[in-house]
C-alpha cells in the first residue's frame, strides 16, 4: 500500500508554525507531504517565514503537480495565498487559483483552506459558492462576498472542502484532513 499523498502550497510571509506543524505531522503520520509553489523556472527558492523569517526551501512546482497522484491538497494561511494569486495576464487566472479550481473538480480529492487561504479563491469565486466554510474573522465579509456560508467555528467539514478559521488551528485541519486520507 503506498502511502497518502497531500500537497501543501508555500510561498514567502508563511506562518512557520503551521508550515512546520504540517511538516512534521504528516512524516509522523506516514503521509507523503510535498510543499509546492511557483517555481517560476527555477529548481528550487527558499522563503523566508513571517515572525521568525526562518527559511525553507521548496522544490515542487505548482504549474506540474499531478492532481491525480494527491489524496489531499492544503492552502495554508497567512499571506501565502495572496502572493500565490498574483498573475501577469488578468485575463487568465493566476496558475495557483487555476490549480485550485481544477482541484475542485476531483471531488475525491480532499481540499484543505485555512484562515487567509480564502483569498486564492477570489479571482474564481464559483469553486466554493453555496460551500459551508469557516475562516479568519478578517475575512468574514470576503466569505459571504464570494457566496460562501460561512459558519462561526473553527473547523468545518463540507464534504471534500476543509476549512479551519486561523493558522493556530493547523491541527485541527491536519486532523481532519489525516481522518480522510489515512482511511
Amino acid at each position: 500500500m503506498t502511502a497518502p499523498k497531500v500537497a501543501i502550497l508555500i510561498e514567502s510571509d508563511f506562518y512557520e508554525h503551521e508550515i512546520w506543524y504540517y511538516h512534521y505531522r504528516f512524516l509522523e503520520a506516514g503521509v507523503d507531504a510535498q510543499f509546492v509553489t511557483r517555481l517560476w523556472g527555477n529548481e528550487a527558492i527558499t522563503f523566508k517565514g513571517h515572525e521568525y523569517h526562518a527559511p525553507f526551501e521548496c522544490r515542487g512546482d505548482l504549474e506540474t503537480l499531478d492532481l491525480d497522484s494527491l489524496d489531499a491538497l492544503i492552502v495554508p494561511s497567512g499571506m501565502v495565498s495572496d502572493r500565490l494569486r498574483y498573475t501577469e495576464d488578468l485575463a487568465k487566472l493566476p496558475p495557483a487559483t487555476d490549480l485550485l479550481r481544477r482541484a475542485f473538480e476531483k471531488p475525491d480529492l480532499v481540499k484543505g483552506i485555512i484562515c487567509h487561504g480564502l483569498w486564492l479563491c477570489a479571482p474564481h469565486t464559483q469553486m466554493i459558492q453555496g460551500r459551508k466554510l469557516t475562516c479568519h474573522p478578517n475575512l468574514y465579509g470576503d466569505a459571504i462576498a464570494y457566496g460562501a456560508t460561512f459558519v462561526d467555528q473553527d473547523l468545518v467539514e463540507d464534504g471534500d472542502l476543509i476549512t479551519a478559521r486561523t493558522g493556530g488551528h493547523a491541527h485541527l485541519l491536519a486532523g481532519a484532513i489525516l481522518a480522510r486520507v489515512a482511511s
